[in-house]
């Protein structure tokens, strides 16, 4: 209790001297919309000859603090609009309110700020989830990549996996298994395996594809992030946040069909509801908003006769706001779907057994499932949200969130390996067919937190403070469950083998003959933190972050495939930046060091019998780099060298009796470079790219894979890159194109002493749409894999990517 007194001291402190300038000075704040009643995001709002302002927010408003007693002019400006102002008088102790409503038309305003700064429309300025605090990308000394809404809409993207194509350093590994202990895809950032485990930004479970039908944008935050986000949902690498649709002040929406290549066809709608007795111009008390989609796609291999994923997605969003310093967020993700999983193929034998050690030369049928019909699984997420926010004074802010989510599956899940010709009934190399199902499976996360935010003066200092209090508990009941079915040739020369035959039929019939093994995971964990984060302005263009966590483990034990042990851990996790604008709000120089860890239980050393208490497991991150906003907001661009050393890796050491003792003096080393860029060069034309160099290295590991590169740091080298144009005005406006693509080059999903090393070829994919966008319709249609690429993903696996496929969309605005 101690350590939380002496956390929650400086904000009391801070609090104090805030409210004793609060006295003295006043607050300006307000909204920007539109002529049709909808919020204006990302527009500078400032006082005339005055350092001070502000950028408004997702909803429109933006607030001024801390503004001496007086008359002044405020103003409205962003590229390509015409600027507005008014005068406003403020008073000390009192917040004056000054709406500006823009004469642009919604549509005139999609072009010039379309959610982003000037015509740069794929460009996002600010962040509330990133640093738990409003704070401007170039005064964040950390690394994140967003990916707007508009570009998804571009791109003819539904899934979150599909819009992560759009983030440079993120390389897709596995497809979602869609089985309840798993949760979603998983990726590799920076030579570490990360999985989308958060919503604006706390917790937020799922257990197969997400669709994108709820997605406002999505937000990939590089390097160790513990500090703020804990680790039981984060990793080395990073994180991905989910940020959500809220409801709107304008009745409005969009109703969508679609369909295409494999048998894929979509409906999906948009709907925002308001009290229609409220005056257009004033926020609404009560608005309701749902997305809703359902969709239903074949598998590329055998398409429609053995693998398919059918799935319906539901959120619902309800905000409410009495007053104008209350608003309440009601928010639920319902996903339902069955599918096929997708096919996965393991290595448990030398590639030197096996005599190939790339992909493109086995003797793969790339076209072939190898698998019949009914080997089906249903899955369901559910997740409720609440959020309370309260403006305690013009400097201070409470925001409580409540997060219930809950993931099911239920069915088979088909797996693959390649068993060498001396292994096999056939004497050929073949493809062994296995299945482990889940039964009645489920993982609940349950989370509470508790944010104060700050924005005062300490004298001639800014702080913009964050206080934040979590409990955090994850409960995982799975039931895994199967084995080997069968064996298959590769090869049969004149006789074609049926695949069909490992199907459902098959495997419940073995089951039946045989009972399988299960495989239990039963295990639940609580997290107690508390963390303080403070962004201090030395001068008007260099700042300084420093945040620390502290964090206590409970781990209450239970199965994880055998017996585990109860333990507790209590840790702490440091985080320091600093920031310096060169060329104030367009150039930043920044550096930061970053923490991140994993509790581990305990091991057995050398020669002993009783475990020893490990120590956490650490990750630290030395990065530097600059930001770049530039040409009026037309150029933004982060060019960054980041290097991460985790140490307290527990690493084996068997004797001369083949027992299994562990050392934690294990190291891994992990350092590359990266660069985004986000450019909008002429009217209408808009470029999206970037550019990641990873190095990974087993420094002091197991003899087995020392002195290697780890199975899941994916790629060294990942690109990716989209150019689009849109005619801005015309007989033709509203007409576009977009063509880009990724690549990657080659990936060891093998590479150790026993097993030798196995490679996924490098790859580039190329996609293209083209799109006809009006006020009240969009045509559109797209070509993923223009080229019909055969290429393949993975990591200690290998799967099959679709080939090219064709999807036409329409859609209805209102």
């Amino acid at each position: 209790m101690n350590t939380f007194r002496y956390l929650l001291f400086p904000m009391a402190a801070c609090a104090i001297t805030a409210t004793a300038q609060a006295q003295t000075t006043g607050t300006i704040g307000g909204r920007v919309t539109n002529r049709n009643g909808g919020a204006v995001e990302a527009v500078s709002v400032g006082l005339e000859g005055q350092p001070k302002g502000d950028i408004t927010d997702e909803q429109g408003r933006f607030r001024i603090r801390q503004v001496a007693p007086g008359q002044y002019t405020l103003v409205v400006s962003a590229v390509g609009l015409k600027t507005e102002q008014q005068t406003v008088t403020v008073v000390a102790g009192q917040t004056a309110t000054i709406n500006f409503t823009l004469a642009e038309s919604a549509a005139e305003l999609k072009e010039v700020v379309v959610n982003g700064s000037g015509t740069n429309k794929f460009s996002r300025r600010t962040s509330v989830d990133v640093a738990k605090m409003p704070l401007k990308n170039l005064e964040n000394p950390q690394v994140y990549t967003t990916v707007a809404k508009e570009l998804l809409t571009e791109q003819l993207v539904f899934t979150v996996d599909d819009a992560t194509r759009n983030v440079a350093g993120l390389q897709k590994m596995w497809e979602a298994t869609g089985r309840g202990g798993d949760g979603g895809a998983f990726y590799a950032s920076r030579g570490f395996v990360v999985s989308s485990q958060l919503r604006n930004g706390v917790a937020g479970n799922v257990t197969a594809d997400i669709d994108a039908i709820n997605l406002e944008k999505l937000e990939v935050i590089k390097g160790p992030s513990a500090t703020l986000f804990g680790n039981s949902l984060t990793s080395y690498g990073g994180l991905l946040n989910r940020v959500t649709k809220k409801p709107l002040d304008a009745f409005g929406g969009e109703l969508t069909v679609a369909a295409g290549s494999y048998g894929f066809h979509r409906v999906s709608a948009d709907v925002n509801l308001v009290d229609a007795n409220a005056p257009a111009e004033q926020p609404k008390t009560l608005a309701f908003r749902l997305n809703t989609a359902y969709n239903y796609e074949d598998n590329f291999q055998n398409a429609g006769s053995t693998g398919f994923t059918k799935s319906l997605a539901v959120a619902p969003s309800l905000q409410y706001r009495p007053t104008d310093r209350l608003t309440v967020n009601l928010d639920a993700e319902i996903y339902q779907g069955t599918n096929v999983g997708k096919q996965l193929i393991f290595f448990y034998f030398p590639s030197a057994q096996l005599g190939y050690d790339r992909a493109d030369q086995l003797p793969l049928d790339y076209r072939q499932s190898y698998q019949g019909p009914g080997l089906t699984q249903n899955t369901r997420s559910t997740n409720l949200f609440g959020q309370v926010r309260y403006r305690i004074s013009p400097s201070f802010t409470s925001t409580t969130y409540l997060t219930s989510s809950h993931s099911y599956s239920d069915g088979f899940g088909a797996y693959f390996y390649l068993t060498p010709a001396a292994f096999s009934p056939y004497n050929t190399l073949s493809i062994s067919r296995a299945d482990q199902s889940t039964q009645n499976s489920r993982r609940q996360i349950f989370e509470v937190q508790q944010l104060f935010n700050g924005d005062f003066q300490l004298g001639r200092l800014r702080n913009r403070v964050v206080l934040g209090l979590d409990f955090l508990r994850l409960d995982s009941d799975v039931n895994f469950l199967g084995g080997n079915i069968d064996t298959a040739p590769l090869n049969v020369p004149g006789s074609p083998y049926d695949y069909t035959s490992f199907n459902a039929d098959l495997v419940n019939a073995r089951y039946a003959q045989s009972p399988p093994a299960h495989y239990l995971v039963t295990t639940k964990t609580n997290t107690y933190s508390a963390f303080v984060s403070d962004v201090l302005n030395l001068t008007d263009q260099l700042s300084v972050l420093a945040a620390l966590r502290l964090d206590h483990f409970d781990n209450q034990g239970g199965i994880l495939y055998t017996p585990t042990t109860a333990y507790k851990q209590t840790t702490l996790s440091p985080k320091f930046g600093l920031v310096y604008q060169p060329v104030k709000d367009q150039v930043a120089l920044f550096a930061n060091y970053q923490n991140s860890f994993t509790n581990l239980s305990s091991y057995l050393a050398p020669g002993g019998t009783t475990p020893t208490i490990a120590k956490p497991e650490r990750a630290n991150q030395w990065e530097a780099g600059v930001k770049l906003d530039a040409a009026g907001g037309r150029v933004s661009a982060t060019i960054s060298y980041y290097d991460i050393r985790v140490s307290n890796v527990l690493r084996s050491i068997p004797d001369s009796l083949n027992r299994a003792f562990s050392l934690q003096d294990g190291t891994k080393w992990s350092r590359g470079a990266e660069l985004t860029l986000t450019a909008n060069p002429v009217r209408g034309l808009n470029i999206v790219g970037g550019f990641a160099y990873n190095y990974s290295l087993y420094v002091k590991a197991d003899e087995n894979v020392n002195g290697r590169r780890p199975t899941d740091a994916s790629s060294p080298y990942l690109a990716n890159a989209w150019v689009s144009y849109r005619q801005p005005e015309g007989s033709l406006r509203g007409l576009g194109a977009g063509f880009g693509g990724n690549y990657a080059s080659d990936n060891k999903i093998v590479n150790s002493v026993a097993l030798g090393v196995f490679t996924l070829p490098s790859y580039t994919v190329l996609n293209a749409s083209i799109f006809y966008d009006q006020p009240k319709y969009r045509i559109s249609a797209k070509v993923d894999n223009l080229t019909d690429k055969k290429y393949w993903i993975g990591y200690t696996t290998m799967n099959a990517q679709k080939l090219r496929s064709i999807v036409g969309s329409v859609a209805y605005k209102f």
